[in-house]
């Protein structure tokens, strides 16, 4: 991809709920505003109504004197500074970082009620809080899980223990007591572990049979990888619509591509998947007290290419050892930084090329609905 094809125009959009009935546009009006004032943003945000036949779309949509004040050029990674949050210990200041975000969408966040809006950002605030508390060991061939909650069979992968919580389970799986004890996890495995623990919490609360569903499938038959997409997440952007490359939600899931051919053939290594925790930082699940910012974790899956290696049998293999080594001599250079920076911060190629690209993704993903009546998650027996 050229570097001309890296900038283009963008149109803030918001958050929208598609309304069937004047009772719930005066519900929705009357709870979003109070949530606006709650984080001192009603003077921030454009109302905008559409009245339909059979219904009404109402969107809240950051005004651009703001959006430039505070994202300019949709980067969001720097809203903390500009809007004084301390982090995610402050309810509140995560909560008022999520919702700008989703202000300024350039693709819209669909809602069919505020209780959907509402869950949505409780969800992904539990989400930036596992992100945080998550401790795990990089293997993407061990089988290893708390024996109290899971049992492991070779087709359907690990299975909820009957009769457990899975809310107690996956902590115990991702949020060890002592880290020197953490479980095997690949970065994939390791984001649907600590997303399905955000859903799983709210569903406490709000839909506790959808919880029940999801516990009785756990026990015969894991939800992961491409049926964890499509069942659980919904995915903002593409090649063809890409996000801007600097806008992140915190919780969003994101994917960092390794764009070198050669290393990104070595499993667990033709990307990284992490969450993004608000305050420009991204976790690390092998070492939680240090997670990466967006221009550290360039820095890392750039010096990947350094890291491999071919082993006696020929085997193209990682050497962490090395990686860590680069990374560190690099980050010590601000000239470095840049030049590698200049080289992954583009959008990557397509899936199986590997030429002008860098390592940022086009797209986000997020959780679907989950409140009664309005849920889209449908799990199959």
């Amino acid at each position: 991809m050229s570097e001309n094809q890296q900038v283009r125009d963008f149109e803030t959009r918001g958050i929208e709920f598609s309304l069937s009935n004047k009772s719930d546009k005066e519900n929705v009006m009357i709870e979003m505003l109070s949530y606006l004032k709650l984080h001192q943003l009603g003077s921030a945000v454009k109302i905008t109504e559409l009245n339909q036949e059979t219904s009404a779309l109402i969107s809240f949509s950051l005004k651009e004197e703001y959006r430039n004040k505070w994202a300019p050029n949709w980067d969001t990674t720097r809203l903390y500074e500009r809007l004084s949050l301390k982090g995610y210990k402050v309810i509140n200041d995560l909560n008022k970082e999520i919702l700008v975000g989703m202000l300024l969408a350039p693709i819209p966040f669909q809602f069919p009620s505020y209780d959907e809006f509402h869950s949505a950002i409780q969800i992904r605030h539990h989400t930036v809080l596992a992100g945080y508390l998550a401790a795990l060991n990089f293997d993407t061939n061990a089988t290893e899980r708390p024996e109290k909650y899971w049992h492991y069979d070779e087709d359907d992968g690990f299975l909820l223990n009957k009769g457990q919580s899975i809310i107690e389970a996956l902590i115990s799986a991702t949020q060890p007591q002592e880290e020197d004890k953490a479980y095997a996890f690949s970065c994939y495995r390791a984001t649907e572990y600590v997303i399905l623990l955000a859903i799983s919490r709210k569903l406490k609360k709000v839909n506790p049979l959808l919880l029940k569903r999801l516990e009785e499938r756990s026990e015969k038959r894991a939800i992961r990888s491409g049926e964890f997409h499509e069942l659980f997440l919904k995915e903002y952007g593409s090649l063809e619509d890409p996000l801007p490359m600097k806008y992140y939600v915190p919780g969003d899931r994101v994917w960092f591509r390794n764009p070198d051919s050669r290393s990104s053939d070595i499993s667990g290594y033709e990307g990284s998947w992490v969450i993004y925790l608000g305050h420009n930082l991204f976790t690390n699940f092998w070492k939680r007290d240090q997670p990466f910012t967006l221009e550290s974790k360039c820095v890392e899956v750039y010096h990947w290419k350094d890291g491999a290696y071919l082993d006696q049998n020929g085997e193209l293999l990682m050497n962490e050892n090395i990686v860590e080594s680069c990374v560190a001599q690099s980050l010590a250079d601000p000239k470095e930084v840049q030049r590698i920076l200049q080289r992954m911060m583009r959008y990557r190629d397509p899936k199986g090329v590997y030429d002008q690209g860098g390592c940022i993704d086009t797209s986000r993903e997020s959780p679907r609905f989950v409140c009664p009546g309005t849920s889209d998650i449908k799990i199959p027996d």
